[in-house]
């Protein structure tokens, strides 16, 4: 009798053992892991934004979707995440956005230099471009979730650029398709150069001169390389953070809510942190000594009339949809 009451005792441990481990293997398998991919290092604007998304959905799904942000090219490097994140290899990953101009031209309208050089402009623009973006990313499987814009967009020399013609024949950094277009028009000689490779490729002669942002001037050194940036404000290109709508799908009703409304906070933080970041790391080339220099007349002019040419060829190129972003825009 002693030994039945023995046996129904451990009987019992065992029952409340094993119920215990399938609770804790429930509850650890219901938690979903996403990994993400982003280009910049962890002290960009962009990714120390992203780190807040990742946060605030991790605390408003209670931890059972945690994003794990894989920054500086770590995971994939910029030219492969959006591919990753379509054929499902990542979950959801961030891009700049006219690095898909050359699959549809409605990518490439925040680059065009001079359409919209302002904070108030580019989200106008932004809101005009979005529902043409969302269609083109949904034929692929993918959903933006929200768009944050870089600092306005400046020239990095050796020398004082007074003219346009001073820019003929340099080895100019590009990173898309209109910085790549900008500077063949100006007399230039391209080459396609990541963030992270900046310093090297100034350092091995590459590339003489650059058209970029202060954040990505100011986070890699630039006044090891060059001497003066030029505040041109030509144009304020984006970046997106965009999601697999199959791995989306997959979410909770309550786990889809907590990453939109994330996303909504994230891309008005951005666009905040935007504008801190102009004067912020525009500062901080000052404080290192480049010379911030105020373009003169003759090359804004200059600047104006190639910026002209590319908004004609964006035009054509873009076709009905293109002239459909540009009535929302202007109107």
């Amino acid at each position: 009798m002693l030994h039945s009451r023995i046996l129904t005792k451990a009987g019992v441990q065992l029952a409340a053992a094993a119920a215990f481990s399938l609770a804790g293997y429930a509850s650890a398998s219901a938690e979903t892991k996403w990994d993400m991919p982003t280009p910049y290092g962890d002290g960009n604007f962009h990714t120390q934004n992203i780190a807040a998304f990742a946060d605030e959905v991790k605390d408003k799904t209670g931890g059972s979707l945690v994003i794990q942000i894989h920054s500086a090219g770590s995971l994939f490097k910029h030219p492969e995440i959006k591919n990753a994140v379509r054929k499902g290899l990542a979950p959801i990953g961030e891009v700049l956005v006219s690095r898909l101009s050359n699959e549809d031209p409605v990518f490439g309208v925040d680059s065009v230099p001079f359409l919209a050089p302002s904070y108030d402009q580019a989200w106008k623009l932004y809101q005009a471009a979005k529902p043409a973006m969302e269609e083109k990313l949904g034929e692929q499987g993918l959903q933006l979730l929200f768009s944050v814009p870089w600092p306005p967009q400046g020239i990095y020399a050796q020398k004082e650029v007074t003219k346009v013609d001073d820019l003929d024949g340099l080895k100019i950094r590009a990173y898309n398709a209109a910085t790549e277009r900008l500077a063949i028009l100006a007399g230039g000689v391209t080459a396609q150069i990541e963030a992270p490779d900046i310093p090297t490729a100034f350092s091995t002669g590459r590339v003489d001169a650059m058209i970029t942002s202060p954040s990505t001037g100011a986070n890699s050194k630039a006044w090891d390389f060059v001497s003066h940036y030029h505040d041109t404000q030509a144009w304020l290109p984006k970046n997106m953070v965009i999601i697999n709508k199959q791995a989306f799908d997959g979410l909770t009703d309550a786990e889809k809510a907590a990453v939109l409304e994330a996303a909504e906070v994230a891309e008005k933080r951005g666009w905040e942190a935007s504008k801190v970041e102009t004067k912020t790391k525009t500062d901080i080339l000052v404080e290192n000594g480049i010379t911030v220099v105020k373009p003169s007349e003759q090359l804004i002019q200059d600047l104006a009339a190639i910026g002209e040419t590319m908004a004609a060829e964006w035009q054509e190129s873009a076709g009905e949809s293109g002239a459909t972003v540009l009535d929302a825009y202007k109107n």
